[in-house]
C-alpha cells in the first residue's frame, strides 16, 4: 500500500510564502500524475495543481502565484506557493494517480494552510 506523507503546511501573514511537499512512501513506476488538491471549510474539495511526465495544469486563481513541480527520483512532489492571500487558506491534500492497466488514486492526510495577518 502506498503512503502519501505532507509536510510544508503552516500560518503564513498575506503576502507570504510556503512549499509543500509530498513523498509517496515506496517508488512507483506507473505514475500518471502527481497534484495538490484543497478543501476550505464548507467547501468542496478542488483541485490545485497537477503534473504529468509532460504537462502541468492551475487552478485558474493559483496561477502565476503557485508552482508545482517534481522529483521523479525522490518519489516527491512539492507546491511553492507565493502570494498567499487569506483565499488560499485550506487544508492542502496530495494526489497521485497509478496507471498500470487501471487507474489508482493515492490521497495524503492532508495539511493546513492558514494565511492570516
Amino acid at each position: 500500500q502506498v503512503q502519501l506523507v505532507e509536510s510544508g503546511g503552516g500560518l503564513v501573514q498575506p503576502g507570504g510564502s510556503l512549499r509543500l511537499s509530498c513523498t509517496a512512501s515506496k517508488n512507483i513506476y506507473s505514475v500518471y500524475s502527481m497534484g495538490w488538491y484543497r478543501q476550505a471549510p464548507g467547501k468542496q474539495r478542488e483541485l490545485v495543481a497537477a503534473i504529468t511526465d509532460d504537462s502541468t495544469n492551475y487552478e485558474d486563481s493559483v496561477k502565476g502565484r503557485f508552482t508545482i513541480s517534481r522529483d521523479n527520483a525522490k518519489n516527491t512532489v512539492y507546491l511553492q506557493m507565493d502570494s498567499l492571500n487569506p483565499e488560499d487558506t485550506a487544508v492542502y491534500y496530495c494526489n497521485l494517480i497509478s496507471l498500470d492497466g487501471s487507474f489508482v488514486t493515492y490521497w495524503g492526510q492532508g495539511t493546513q494552510v492558514t494565511v492570516s495577518s
